[in-house]
């Protein structure tokens, strides 16, 4: 085989409307065919696709008075109900673009985001305060009046997402596509009007928030859970019948973690279809899943929000290859070393990825620049190898390997031999600065019970030979990892720094 990885066809069911339906459209045609059907179940209440057109009808009269124009970006900062879906598809209407932005953000961090975003206005629920003008979904249906039909109006750009990237600065990614049904990813998704899906993920990210429109637009009844519970979700799949279930590889070790007579208590033989990816999963929880819900329902997904590329892999698949993230499915993906050269099949390198030949851009920065090779090859700053056969295999970031001693060493292959002990809720691995090897491991534990250091080190010796193990230990009460299992280890490296200098 040759050095390229070509993308490999994948037969994936079509979408369920013509390529040139807009979101709002596509919401309307959904509320004609099946105007008393579920469309949006949260923790309070149901919203029929009739109930969802209307809302949203309104909600976009709403905007238009209070000054948003089509091509504004307007941040959304609300919890996981169906307010936030509601002033998506309502900005869609009004020919606007959706900024994703987390509610739990200190108003210095919201406001550095809605001067990248320009954003006329903040729609939110008083969580986050701003100095920018702020509405509540409510506040807007009141402004609307009127549900009445709307002429369709086309955003410009499908969605801005927020990322502060390893570094912590914040920068929008914006859409390259504009605001169609088929940029929420079709038929990719395996999900279709009769299935019921379960997302237990924070819809200020962007894979839960974009999964979120795809279910929608392919008319499924989307089940929202106000955060994440390992028990709530398996009672979510089990009391709605689900047949489609998003998670990341923290949700899924927090609910493989549950008693056996907990998880035994939910019917979860309706799934179908359960999607993960954000981070990369350690092979014994993914098999784990595999052997639990089925071969041909575990679904992963590697690409970056700005959508160069992308891999994806079944469970089936995962077997033969196990570790890997999958085969190019669109576009293509190629690993260098640090002088800019290509890289043969089995050497792990920093992974580039390039659109299809005489494709638009997929996405534009702002706050950012991107990292890039001649001959339009960009990168996100993972690092990996492809085999024989194309599959991919992710190893780390660039920016969270550390150098121990003159040998690369990768946090996440340390982060999965520690998550694997059963009294390990969530682990991170971060480098720290010694004299004489340069960097020392130092482990970062969220325990579930009673932990000891001692116990986790003997955990380690038959997994990882001496130089991958941490040589200090901490641990903590809160939560490493944010709602999408995603951490900061540069952040945590640069806090445990700080301290060092103090003490």
């Amino acid at each position: 085989m040759s050095d390229t990885t070509p993308a490999i066809p994948v037969p994936m069911p079509p979408p369920l409307y013509p390529p040139a339906t807009s979101l709002g459209a596509r919401i309307t045609q959904l509320a004609t065919e099946k105007p008393d059907a579920p469309a949006i179940t949260d923790a309070a209440h149901t919203l029929t696709w009739r109930e969802l057109d209307r809302r949203t009808n309104r909600i976009a009269r709403g905007l238009a008075k209070a000054g948003v124009k089509v091509g504004d970006v307007v941040s959304i900062a609300l919890p996981n109900t169906s307010a936030y879906l509601e002033a998506a598809f309502g900005l869609w209407k009004a020919g606007a673009t959706p900024q994703m932005l987390s509610y739990r953000l200190p108003a210095h961090e919201a406001d550095a985001i809605l001067e990248l975003a320009e954003a006329p206005i903040l729609i939110t629920d008083g969580s986050v305060e701003s100095s920018h003008p702020s509405y509540s979904v409510e506040a807007l249906l009141a402004l609307g009046e009127d549900d009445g039909p709307l002429e369709d109006v086309l955003s410009p750009c499908f969605k801005a997402a927020t990322s502060g990237g390893s570094t912590g600065r914040p920068k929008l990614i914006m859409s390259g596509s504009p605001g169609l049904a088929i940029a929420t990813g079709g038929g990719v998704y395996r999900a279709g009007p009769d299935d019921i899906c379960v997302m237990p993920g924070p819809l200020y990210h962007n894979a839960p928030f974009t999964m979120s429109a795809n279910v929608l637009t392919q008319g499924a009844h989307l089940i929202l859970l106000p955060r994440f519970d390992p028990e709530e979700t398996l009672k979510a799949v089990d009391r709605h019948k689900a047949t489609w279930l998003y998670v990341v590889p923290t949700m899924m070790s927090r609910i493989w973690k549950l008693p056996e007579e907990v998880k035994a208590k939910y019917d979860l033989s309706r799934l179908h279809t359960v999607w993960h990816m954000a981070a990369p999963c350690p092979p014994w929880l993914k098999e784990s899943w595999i052997h639990w819900i089925g071969r041909d329902a575990i679904m992963e997904l590697y690409a970056g929000t700005e959508a160069q590329s992308a891999t994806i892999i079944t469970g089936r698949e995962w077997l033969d290859h196990r570790g890997s993230v999958g085969q190019v499915r669109g576009g293509e993906m190629a690993t260098f070393n640090e002088a800019g050269e290509r890289l043969p099949l089995g050497e792990i390198g920093e992974i580039y990825m390039r659109r299809p030949e005489g494709a638009p851009a997929s996405y534009q920065y702002r706050g950012a620049s991107a990292r890039t090779l001649p001959g339009g090859w960009e990168s996100l700053g993972d690092i990996g190898y492809f085999d024989a056969d194309g599959y991919l295999y992710l190893a780390d970031r660039r920016t969270d390997m550390v150098l121990v001693g003159g040998g690369n060493v990768y946090p996440a292959e340390i982060e999965a031999a520690l998550d694997e002990h059963p009294a390990v809720q969530s682990s991170a691995v971060i480098g720290l600065p010694d004299e004489d090897m340069g960097n020392t491991l130092h482990a970062i534990v969220q325990p579930r019970g009673d932990l000891s250091e001692a116990e986790l080190r003997r955990h380690l010796e038959n997994q990882l030979v001496p130089y991958k193990r941490p040589r200090t230990y901490e641990f903590v009460e809160g939560n490493i990892r944010d709602d999408a299992g995603k951490v900061r280890r540069t952040q945590l490296r640069d806090e445990r720094i700080a301290a060092m200098k103090k003490s």
